[in-house]
């Protein structure tokens, strides 16, 4: 009965989303995702066919968007459990912050709202370490699920505020009006790992510029890695464990890095591919000064040289979760994004 089961999968084709579908159809399970546009669906297979999986008609599509009530009980009929995996996450800080940040809080109030009407067992919300981890001040202490992002710090990006703000709106959703649905909540760090397309997510980009030398030198910024599998193989897990209810899962892989440790390790892997990688850090002051005609450095002013950790003992001793290590990641990571790129030249 259970592999006759469906799972809707929002941000599908996205790059967690496209992971979180190939390990749903590996388990027995069907799935739907949502898409914007009826054409990503093709896309969505592609992607698969290009990861071994022929998903054939135990994949199919509906047309949702974030920002619209429509569809969205469609989207969920017939469905045991859902992944939200959807959230916007741009480049640029854009001029209004509610233009990120309503699609996420009320995207995810519109997925929980027609699941409960729907009679959807339960959730799985992709969350941050962006809802649990800035705004503070310096601290030893590793994050854990305990802890919450400072909305009052004045240094909260737009895109920290809005996963913050969603997933503080999923738990009050679901103890106010939640009835008998479920949640549970994943909080990724920064997520690598092999990539299925070219379409990229923001962490990418980093490995991106690193390996392309766009980087003229490492700003003192220290990230949390995990790998995109582990992230999919984490919330199945949540999504089907009792021990899951109603509670959130930090995922990191181990000790946060610095650009210059992420770029060691690509360099130590790849080689020749690897040399324009910079192996020296460039100085606070030299950034500060880079942040006044760039909006990408101003961006990071608030993180720089701040020592930050987190750990995912919990996710570990409720869930039995093993990820891989964060230079497994990364390699991967650089590794398939040079064989996407000879493939296109190709």
């Amino acid at each position: 009965m259970q592999s006759a089961a469906t799972v809707l999968v929002t941000g599908g084709s996205g790059f967690l989303g496209s992971r979180c579908v190939i390990d749903l159809l590996s388990a027995g399970f069907n799935v739907r995702i949502t898409v914007r546009h009826a054409s990503r669906e093709a896309e969505a297979r592609r992607m698969l066919q290009s990861a071994g999986v022929d998903a054939g008609d135990r994949l199919s599509s509906c047309v949702a968007d974030l920002r619209s009530d429509a569809n969205w009980l469609a989207a969920v009929a017939g469905c045991r459990y859902v992944l939200h995996v959807a959230s916007p996450f741009p480049e640029t800080v854009p001029k209004d912050e509610n233009d990120i940040i309503g699609p996420a809080r009320d995207g995810t109030i519109r997925v929980l709202r027609a699941s409960r009407e729907a009679g959807v067992r339960r959730v799985v919300v992709t969350s941050s370490f962006a809802a649990i981890g800035y705004g503070h001040e310096p601290q030893e202490r590793p994050f854990d699920e305990s802890s919450w992002t400072n909305l009052n710090s004045a240094d909260v990006h737009p895109y920290i505020k809005s996963k913050t703000l969603a997933e503080r709106a999923a738990w009050d959703f679901i103890a106010k009006e939640g009835g008998s649905l479920e949640l549970s909540v994943v909080n990724p760090v920064g997520i690598f790992g092999p990539l299925l397309s070219l379409d990229t997510s923001t962490s990418i980009v980093i490995v991106q510029r690193l390996i392309d030398g766009m980087m003229p030198g490492c700003p003192k910024l220290r990230f949390g890695v995990v790998d995109v599998r582990d992230v999919s193989d984490l919330h199945l897990r949540a999504m089907q464990s009792p021990a899951a209810k109603n509670e959130r899962f930090l995922a990191v892989a181990g000790n946060f890095l610095s650009i210059r440790e992420m770029g060691q390790i690509l360099r130590r892997h790849l080689g020749n591919a690897a040399r324009k990688v910079p192996s020296f850090e460039v100085p606070n002051w030299l950034v500060r000064i880079a942040a006044l005609r760039i909006p990408a450095a101003k961006q990071i002013l608030p993180e720089l040289g701040k020592a930050k950790n987190a750990t995912s003992d919990k996710a570990k001793h409720c869930l039995g979760w093993q990820p891989r290590s964060s230079e497994e990641a990364l390699v991967a990571t650089g590794e398939s994004l040079l064989q996407l790129r000879q493939r296109k030249v190709g």
